[in-house]
């Protein structure tokens, strides 16, 4: 078993290697793909369906014939002893398989979980996923008490039955722990399996689904987002899915002609649609937890609209840790000028409703006036104070869907050219009036020697646009009158100090180690310390953008000077010193296969630490309900960087 050891913030146990704890029960188990599937299942039975820990069993022996099997996870009636909970009274039956395993197969597929049914007398419902397949039964028993099993959508929350109908809106769960990544890899795949599709155009036509899905929470009466298992033997019933599905995206072109054409139409056919609808009608989008829908969304996003131009987007702990840093409120006008996905933008947004939820909470408002300040407030920041631009249509596509499954603020998402001159922008854009009044910036620009900038009407604009000589005698640089090819991210650093506010702006941008080290591009330097105070230099693990690239990158933190203080220090023949925060981040939560990394004791042991996760219950995102797991904990000092910056700033 684990070793137990006391500690200030909680109990903590010590792991061997090549184990995992089991979420339920608390026992060792190896660390296998398998062991990963069922260990998230346990935790969305517990934390989606609401089933108690004390009714499951985990590796649950049944007499199989002659022999004597262990079931993955079974499930039972509530209020039942230990005693009571036997192979007669188990309600139902769960069979986790590593990926490779495939539900066709004869000796570990769903064959093998049906005649598990069949041998437990009161089992009405089961259960086989390898985590990208998933497959659902319910036992129906006919007039002479023949059992047969009957595919279902999913299995049934605590206290629902297991008949398969029509779904009702308070019968939605929230998403939580892997299970909504797990369902967006099965919809992916079985798109691009069935379909025929290449998976770029299969993520898009997954794209459209979500959207539908969203609208149908936020506009239907009642669930048109749904298909039964009825519906799904027959042609009639295909159809009627077809039809429900087509309205609903009908409406979703209405309200978002900004992201689809008029003539765009669900390109799947009719048993596929219904198929992918089936994998997400239970789940309720918009009470999921943010970090959850993050998390399945951009590993889908990502492994399918990856370019080629430098665009490598990043770590969801790297964006939070930019964010805290530079702690943008409901007042700051927020920009990431190469938004991609919408990483920074997701983050910047969490970050303050959170800050406003918290500062609302604690004002000594009564509940009413609390929840209409709230709402105000957030309706305020996300219509006018959240501002995304890419130069990749099918970027900013993608990052008005992430905003729009989140908290929305995809009307200030726009394609542009952020180096271009302004003037060239297109005229909604224009009326933002971004030069000189952004507050903070955050951003990770594309670069790369690859795609460089060559335009001289885009050069023009810019003093690093142009050729700088250097003065050996005098180890100064100076420009030159030429214009000269620049990879983007030297544009980007001069772009993003013309966007800020003098003085008060701020920004943070992940940026190649060759600007801060590089002796050829010592002008960058120069340029920056001229017009710029260096507030932090943060050096990230060469891990940080594994698997997608190994180069070295930094974050750099600064304010642009105002015109006082540059004439300051050119009355004074010098710049002023100053302190600059400088962080080693030497653990980033994974390795270079991308895979997590834990915290180790000096034995090589993982340590386990009890966790509290909040589950949110209701739709207006305020009802939670808690859940204690033992988890293992990330590897990752990203975040305890910025609360190091913070209390550094506050010295100041």
């Amino acid at each position: 078993m684990a070793l137990q050891l006391d500690a200030p913030h909680g109990s903590i146990a010590i792991v061997p290697p090549g184990k995992v704890l089991d979420f339920v029960d608390g026992t060792l188990r190896q660390d296998t793909p398998e062991e990963y599937v069922r260990q998230e299942i346990l935790k969305s039975l517990v934390r989606e369906y609401g089933y108690s820990k004390k009714d499951i069993r985990v590796e649950f022996p049944i007499k199989f014939g002659s022999r004597r099997v262990r079931i993955d996870i079974v499930v039972f009636p509530p209020g039942l002893s230990a005693a009571e909970q036997t192979q007669g009274s188990a309600w139902m039956l769960i069979e986790c398989k590593s990926e490779k395993i495939r539900p066709s197969m004869k000796k570990d597929g769903v064959e093998q979980l049906l005649s598990y049914m069949a041998a437990c007398p009161n089992a009405q419902v089961g259960m086989w996923t390898n985590g990208a397949d998933m497959a659902a039964y319910a036992f129906d028993v006919d007039s002479s008490g023949k059992r047969t099993a009957a595919d279902i959508p999913d299995i049934p929350r605590f206290g629902d039955s297991a008949e398969a109908g029509t779904p009702q809106f308070d019968q939605l769960r929230p998403a939580a722990s892997d299970s909504l990544l797990f369902a967006f890899r099965r919809a992916h795949s079985y798109i691009a399996g069935n379909q025929g599709m290449q998976k770029p155009e299969a993520f898009w036509e997954l794209l459209k689904l979500i959207f539908c899905k969203i609208q149908d929470e936020r506009q239907s009466e009642t669930p048109q987002f749904f298909a039964t298992p009825k519906e799904r033997q027959n042609i009639t019933g295909l159809m009627r899915c077809t039809t429900r599905l087509g309205k609903l995206f009908d409406s979703v072109k209405l309200q978002y002609s900004q992201i689809f054409k008029p003539n765009e139409e669900l390109e799947l056919e009719p048993k596929v649609l219904a198929y992918i609808v089936t994998q997400l009608q239970m789940f309720s989008l918009l009470d999921s937890d943010v970090d959850v829908k993050g998390k399945a969304y951009e590993e889908v996003v990502g492994s399918n609209l990856r370019g080629d131009r430098g665009e490598f987007f990043t770590p969801r702990n790297v964006c939070d840790m930019m964010v805290k840093m530079l702690d943008p409120t409901d007042k700051d006008l927020i920009l990431d000028p190469a938004c991609g996905t919408g990483g920074f933008l997701i983050a910047a947004m969490n970050h303050v409703i959170s800050s406003v939820k918290r500062d609302v909470r604690a004002s000594g408002r009564g509940k009413q006036l609390q929840d209409e300040t709230i709402r105000d407030r957030k309706k305020f920041f996300l219509e006018n104070n959240l501002v995304g631009l890419d130069f990749n249509p099918n970027l900013v596509r993608a990052t008005k869907m992430n905003m729009v499954m989140n908290n929305d603020g995809s009307g200030g998402l726009f394609q542009a050219n952020s180096l271009d001159n302004p003037n060239r922008w297109t005229e909604d854009l224009r009326k933002r009036d971004l030069i000189g009044s952004v507050d903070v910036i955050l951003t990770n620009p594309p670069f790369g020697s690859k795609i460089p900038i060559d335009d001289p009407s885009i050069l023009e604009q810019f003093d690093l646009g142009h050729h700088w000589e250097y003065d050996e005698e005098n180890d100064e640089w100076t420009k030159t009158g030429k214009t000269a090819s620049r990879p983007p991210e030297i544009l980007f650093i001069e772009r993003c100090v013309q966007l800020l506010k003098p003085d008060t702006g701020r920004a943070a941008l992940v940026l190649p180690d060759g600007i801060l080290g590089s002796p050829g591009l010592g002008f960058v330097r120069q340029w920056l310390l001229a017009n710029t105070t260096i507030l932090a230099s943060i050096d990230l693990h060469p891990d940080t953008f594994q698997p997608g690239t190994s180069v070295q990158t930094s974050v750099l933190v600064f304010s642009p000077k105002s015109v006082a203080q540059r004439r300051e220090e050119i009355a004074a023949g010098r710049m002023f010193d100053y302190d600059i925060f400088m962080a080693i981040c030497d653990h980033i939560g994974h390795d270079k296969r991308g895979n997590a990394v834990y915290v180790r004791d000096d034995q090589g042991f993982e340590i386990v630490r009890e966790t509290e996760d909040a589950v949110t219950t209701t739709g207006s995102g305020d009802a939670e309900r808690t859940y204690h797991a033992k988890e293992r904990v990330v590897d990752d000092n990203t975040q305890e960087i910025a609360k190091e910056f913070r209390a550094w700033l506050r010295t100041l």
